[in-house]
């Protein structure tokens, strides 16, 4: 299947192209050039929106009605196939503070699945997020601190081999026992992030030294800045070691706290996430995550306590808010939603921007950010309203 994409905004590594064309060939891109196409290749016309990279969500627990931990096969392909409509073409399934049992059952899933999925019909599962449960009980979020197990070598191996070796990202509170020895031991084999914790300024400058490299939903369940205090928060944003997610939907994290973090970190070491729970894309009502009653109602979900529980976020909703949020453009904000993902991951050889020999995994937006069509593979899916 060879197509031409024209009459585009095309975004790459080294500049814009204001109007341009990409070749499509084998769902990969075979050429991206300035100017209008004149061949007699079949075309989809762009109309003068913009072309970027599919976007990339390290840090999502489910959305449309299915979660991770269910443990479903059905489930994920239902999930992935709907995430299309939001311009994710990739992601890392998300696990959750629950059982060992039901940990590993969704690993083995995830495994499953992986090995079965079709290129080009869905978004792509790349490896998981293992968030919990080597957290700390004092910084629970919505995790479930029934659950909460002390990490060691032995027992991360254990769920990576349930995982078949898909485990990416370890959501870890560098002060629990245990943490620092594993965090040495596997840090060239899982990317460490700092998330559920109570560690202060120095200790998550420490943990950074010992390999961690990630800061997990920055802002949400870490020690906040204090002027004799930094804490994490000033941790991340002053340590150049540390990458730091962040849910950019305005309402786990201000606005202004959000411009406050792209400021110190920039375009290279700042992660959109969604952290979307089973409720996004989904009416308002009550919901479940990870064995809790979540509650959604205004654009938010809450458990019955009160606490904030995961996001209803939309990708392309995180990046549209980014640039309202920070009031750059979308040519300096792209690479926060695909690019610095892809290189964290190691699949920047085929995934991340748009460049020759690369997947075609793109996604076409308005000003707005809305989706018009996600390219996966090659394959065209539409969300044109009519």
């Amino acid at each position: 299947m060879t197509y031409v994409i024209t009459n585009g905004v095309i975004y790459t590594e080294e500049t814009h192209i204001e109007a341009g064309y990409i070749i499509v060939d084998e769902g990969q891109i075979r050429a991206i050039e300035p100017g209008p196409y004149t061949g007699d290749l079949p075309t989809l016309d762009a109309k003068g929106r913009h072309i970027l990279p599919g976007f990339i969500d390290i840090h999502i627990h489910g959305g449309y009605g299915e979660d991770a931990m269910d443990a479903s096969y059905d489930g994920l392909k239902h999930l992935a196939e709907q995430l299309l409509s939001e311009g994710t073409t990739s992601f890392l399934a998300t696990t959750m503070t629950q059982s060992q049992d039901a940990i590993e059952r969704a690993l083995q899933n995830v495994s499953h699945y992986y090995q079965h999925q079709e290129a080009g019909q869905a978004a792509e599962i790349v490896g998981v997020h293992l968030e919990g449960p080597f957290i700390s009980e004092n910084k629970i979020g919505a995790q479930n601190p029934a659950y909460i197990q002390r990490p060691t070598v032995a027992l991360l191996n254990q769920y990576q081999q349930a995982a078949d070796g898909l485990i990416k990202i370890v959501t870890i509170a560098p002060e629990v026992e245990g943490a620092l020895e594993v965090i040495k031991s596997l840090k060239d084999e899982v990317i460490f992030s700092m998330g559920h914790t109570e560690v202060d300024f120095d200790e998550a400058n420490e943990a950074a030294r010992a390999g961690v490299q990630h800061v997990t939903h920055l802002y949400n369940a870490g020690v906040g800045f204090h002027h004799r205090n930094p804490g994490l928060f000033g941790a991340a944003w002053e340590n150049e070691r540390l990458n730091t997610e962040l849910i950019v939907d305005g309402v786990h994290s201000h606005p202004t706290s959000i411009n406050l973090a792209y400021q110190h970190k920039g375009p290279d070491h700042f992660y959109l996430i969604t952290d979307a729970m089973r409720a996004k894309g989904m009416p308002e009502g009550e919901y479940e995550l990870g064995g809790q009653k979540v509650i959604v109602k205004d654009h938010e979900a809450h458990l019955e306590t009160g606490s904030l529980a995961g996001s209803i976020l939309k990708m392309n909703e995180g990046l549209q808010n980014l640039m309202r949020f920070t009031g750059k453009s979308l040519a300096e904000l792209w690479p926060v939603t695909s690019l610095n993902q892809a290189k964290a991951l190691k699949i920047d050889d085929r995934k991340g921007s748009i460049a020759i020999g690369k997947d075609a995994d793109l996604v076409i937006v308005d000003d707005e950010v809305q989706v018009h069509q996600t390219i996966k593979h090659g394959y065209v899916h539409d969300y044109t309203k009519k």
